[in-house]
């Protein structure tokens, strides 16, 4: 006997409004027996010409769209918002949000049953698992791919690593503008994601550690012929998917999140992962915290990738990419279902290296231990994070006279100075650039050293805000300082001179001055009045959490699985 489908409920009616339905859809030539209770699987793209690292997307539809007919199903495409990381203003993660909306509504208003998911750029991987886990149709996901590696005077270059070694050279005076503007042309040579480790590549990498996709999808060059191969497949397994009724809430539980945060801290991914996985579990029900991020603590850096190595992305695909990780994990991954219904160990079935000094072992990674480190103390009562591997080691246990910056404007206006009163010791204090403060959370945390340290030859130091930073990013930063400023944390009242205590160790960042004055400064604290009146933006700022908690809107967190009963026509 036929299932009867979701699908039926638009497709399968023999009234006025199945008419409608499938005359319509008639319209694009699909013959009557595409309407024969076949499953109907969405092909949900942000495909645009605006999301560069997404701009395959439009051939790897067509390769799903093959691998869902050859299994018995029937696909339609259709387009979401698409947010493109490097050219969305203010923050692209002011947008995740309306985009996890979006493709929320559209999953639940059309007559489909099961949806494949094609993203990659930095906040549409999460948007669309956001808005896909909150109606918990069978879902999976075929990402953009990685970009070729960056070429430029016969060496490897990475999109945002080297840009902001670039930069900084630009400043000290030790490259010229002309050689910084040639390497532009040779930073991205492809379409796809940047090809380093950073978040568009982390998510893929995460999301293939969660079981929430095929084997190798991380890895695979968005050029390379086996990722359309790979989104052929992927279309083929959605239909069987339907048919075994695998859900989002299958697959994404909390030990695929566990098994994620481990991953994590191998391949040295972003720390925006934080903020993503919080707000992906808080869709699914999993009760996840900034605390399980210390799962990550004692793993090892076994991927030599920038920010945190040497390699690019598509040499990590070359010595095996994700299934070499996960058969280095081995026994530390949690049992998890998979989208291929079986244990996420599988993906680590028969997984061989083919480069050493590009994925380590855990007899000789490139770091001991590379997971993320969360910071609690009276300047982050809610907590912050920091990436080990991504700093130096030395600055990692500091403590120093605070320089403050009340926004990114009064940053930009002033880093330069030459009489801006810092020494390498000086911690540097952003302000304002929270969830609610820009408003969006945007990637400004990594502050350019000062310009007159730049040209003493300083390349680090520490900095502390409450804003993110690129996963292409590296130094010793602390971010995701809770609560933000703008809501009234203790960020907001700490004054030029104070001073801080880093101790990633112990895992402490603290304000050094007494209970006393600091209550006297929050009793005279006023917010910052809001940038934005009006549309979503102040939707956004009147109901985003905190970092804490993933920078979901409040009112979005879980799901709504209710069927769709009620006809427009």
């Amino acid at each position: 006997m036929t299932k009867t489908r979701r699908s039926a409920g638009w497709y399968g009616k023999l009234d006025r409004d199945g008419f409608i339905h499938r005359s319509w859809m008639k319209n694009q030539g699909f013959p009557d027996h595409a309407f024969d209770g076949r499953p109907v699987i969405g092909i949900c793209n942000t495909w645009s010409e605006l999301t560069p690292c997404n701009s395959g997307l439009r051939d790897l539809a067509e390769g799903v769209k093959r691998g869902v007919w050859e299994a018995g199903g029937f696909p339609v495409e259709f387009p979401v918002m698409s947010l493109g990381e490097t050219q969305m203003k203010p923050t692209a993660m002011l947008f995740r949000n309306l985009l996890a909306m979006d493709v929320e509504e559209s999953i639940r208003a059309y007559g489909i049953d099961g949806v494949v998911l094609l993203g990659g750029c930095d906040k549409t991987t999460p948007g669309q698992l956001m808005g896909a886990a909150s109606v918990d149709l069978p879902t999976i996901v075929v990402s953009s791919g990685p970009m070729l590696n960056g070429k430029w005077k016969g060496q490897d270059i990475g999109s945002g690593t080297d840009v902001w070694k670039f930069s900084e050279a630009v400043r000290a005076g030790e490259m010229t503008l002309q050689d910084f503007m040639a390497a532009e042309s040779g930073m991205s040579r492809s379409k796809g994601v940047c090809m380093t480790m950073g978040t568009a590549s982390t998510m893929a990498s995460l999301v293939e550690a969660m079981g929430m996709c095929l084997p190798t999808n991380a890895a695979l060059p968005a050029v390379d012929s086996r990722r359309m191969a790979l989104a052929h497949l992927t279309g083929k397994r959605i239909v069987e998917m339907v048919d075994e009724d695998i859900k989002p809430s299958d697959v994404m539980t909390r030990e695929a999140f566990e098994n994620a945060i481990l991953a994590n801290a191998a391949v040295g991914g972003s720390t925006n992962a934080v903020v993503h996985l919080l707000a992906i579990a808080g869709r699914v029900g999993v009760d996840l915290t900034l605390k399980d991020f210390e799962l990550g603590g004692d793993i090892p850096l076994l991927v030599n990738c920038m920010p945190s190595g040497k390699y690019l992305m598509e040499d990590f695909c070359y010595a095996g990419g994700m299934p070499v990780v996960l058969n280095e994990l081995g026994d530390r991954l949690r049992s998890a279902k998979t989208v291929l219904g079986g244990d996420i160990s599988a993906y680590a079935d028969g997984a061989e290296c083919y480069n050493r000094d590009v994925i380590r072992s855990l007899d000789d990674p490139l770091k001991p231990a590379a997971g993320l480190r969360v910071l609690r103390g009276n300047l982050a009562p809610d907590g912050a994070i920091i990436k080990p591997s991504a700093a130096t080691d030395a600055l990692l246990e500091h403590e120093g006279e605070a320089y403050v910056f009340d926004s990114i404007e009064d940053f930009k206006a002033n880093v330069d100075r030459d009489d801006l009163p810092v020494t390498p010791d000086t911690i540097l204090v952003l302000k304002g650039c929270g969830p609610k403060g820009y408003p969006g959370m945007p990637e400004v945390g990594n502050m350019p050293i000062p310009k007159k340290l730049v040209q003493q030859g300083v390349r680090d130091m520490v900095r502390v805000s409450d804003a993110r930073m690129s996963g292409t990013a590296y130094g010793t930063v602390v971010l995701h300082v809770s609560p933000e400023a703008q809501a009234g944390g203790a960020l907001a009242l700490v004054k030029t001179g104070d001073r801080i205590r880093l101790s990633a160790n112990e895992g402490r960042l603290e304000l050094l001055i007494s209970d006393e004055e600091l209550a006297t400064r929050r009793a005279a604290w006023q917010p910052d009045p809001p940038h934005y009146t009006r549309g979503y933006a102040k939707m956004y700022v009147d109901h985003v959490l905190q970092a804490d908690k993933g920078a979901d809107l409040d009112f979005l967190v879980g799901k709504d699985t209710r069927p769709v009963t009620r006809e427009s026509h």
